[in-house]
């Protein structure tokens, strides 16, 4: 069922609708190196090949997973000939995340001299998985998830497509059923029609009536239906209800909504990543330890998996519904970012500038900075802001947990900074 023009092609709207940035490159028969990043389904693959095909680029494609140097380099010794005979070539690299430093390098010059246009797919972000001059080399463009009314389009052209999905064959589904897989898949169109055709397979006649419907979709994922029932409780309805009860110290409640979105079939990740954001902002500084918990928690489910990563996840997510809770540390942040938002790019104070050189010094880099270590308590009268945030004060600790005894030290080092005195008076 994989579409054959981008006419077929459903989703993506942000890049391929009318106006945006690759109808506008095809319609000048240009294809610059792409990466294409996002989530599993989404149409990576597809859109790569349909993209030269659109272009009138000969393809090879190489996956990252399997491939090495050697498999690089044949490719592009292919792309070489064609491009003597006036033909150009995309070189298609699946999971280029997969590729090290130096496979990644491998690619560089024939990207530079014309012999390939790259596109590189990703479910990785390529900010920390691609290398820079490739990254300099190449648009990076996101793609998103399906939608539900996507995946179900996709579905409806497999039921009926004679010649090559599942046509002619008898079957028949209700567009609540299709929506039930559709929310199953979570936005991956290769999930869905999986799901599809083992269902399919399970009501096949003469076996069977035909009629996929709520007990094929249960026998062909193994769940319960259930845990997905007729109102169709979102993925963030479900976010939602988990982080709410992390954030009302209600350690019961929060682990029941995290268990029921791993049991629907959630990303594992996606709640990793959920309690390192938690843990930073609605915890905070009040028990400094929770990141470190929640980092740890991440690494377990990595390195064991589910199911029994469900085991470290719950003990976190029961840890930080029992932290004291504070959000100093975020709304800290958002009022620094509102200061640079409002100022700009302020000079740094002359002393506080590093003065590693001659001219540096005579220009009175670092002139007049007081070392704190060498002042009691390692305090010293000094303002560290730029002149114009002088005395702005963006972090106001609370009295929760471990932030009580941070509020008391960063009350006299402010006092002090200021000028007046680990008491608050005037030093003497």
């Amino acid at each position: 069922m994989r579409p054959r023009s981008l006419g077929e092609f459903v989703g993506q709207d942000h890049l391929l609708g009318r106006g945006k940035l690759l109808e506008s490159l095809l319609s000048r028969h240009e294809l610059p190196s792409l990466i294409l990043w996002g989530p599993p389904g989404s149409g990576k693959t597809t859109l790569a090949h349909l993209l030269a095909k659109e272009a009138g680029r000969e393809t090879e494609r190489v996956s990252a997973v399997l491939a090495g140097v050697k498999d690089v380099r044949e490719a592009v010794d292919r792309a070489r000939r064609r491009r003597r005979s006036g033909h150009r070539t995309v070189l298609f690299v699946d999971e280029i995340h997969r590729f090290n430093k130096a496979q990644q390098d491998a690619l560089l010059p024939h990207v530079e001299d014309g012999t390939i246009v790259l596109i590189g797919a990703t479910t990785e972000n390529p900010s920390f998985e691609v290398i820079g001059p490739l990254l300099s080399r190449a648009r990076v463009l996101t793609l998103e998830p399906l939608g539900e009314g996507r995946v179900v389009t996709l579905l409806e052209r497999a039921l009926t497509d004679a010649d090559r999905g599942l046509g002619g064959r008898g079957l028949v589904a209700e567009p609540a059923i299709l929506a039930s897989i559709a929310r199953l898949a979570e936005g991956d169109a290769r999930q869905a029609l999986n799901l599809l055709e083992i269902a399919a397979e399970i009501v096949s006649p003469p076996s069977g009536s035909g009629a996929i419907d709520e007990g094929a979709i249960r026998e062909a994922t193994q769940r319960r239906s259930l845990r997905y029932d007729k109102a169709g409780e979102e993925h963030f309805n479900l976010a939602s209800a988990f982080i709410k009860s992390l954030r009302g110290s209600d350690p019961d409640a929060a682990l029941y909504w995290m268990l029921r979105m791993l049991e629907s079939g959630e990303e594992p990740r996606f709640v990793a990543r959920r309690l390192i954001i938690f843990a930073a902002e609605d915890v905070g500084n009040a028990d400094p330890g929770a990141l470190s918990l929640a980092v740890a928690a991440k690494e377990a489910l990595e390195f064991v998996g589910l199911p029994e990563a469900r085991i470290p996840l719950s003990q976190c997510a029961l840890y930080l519904a029992c932290a004291p809770k504070s959000n100093a540390a975020y709304v800290a942040m958002g009022r620094a970012l509102e200061a640079i938002e409002a100022t700009g790019t302020l000079p740094v104070p002359l002393h506080l500038r590093n003065a590693s050189t001659a001219l540096m010094k005579e220009l009175g880099y670092g002139r007049g900075y007081r070392y704190a270590h060498d002042f009691e308590q390692g305090l010293a009268e000094q303002e560290h802001l730029p002149d114009a945030l002088r005395g702005r004060t963006f972090y106001e600790p609370t009295d929760r947990g471990a932030e009580g005894p941070i509020r008391e030290r960063l009350g006299r080092a402010r006092a002090v900074s200021a000028g007046r005195g680990a008491d608050g008076d005037p030093p003497q």
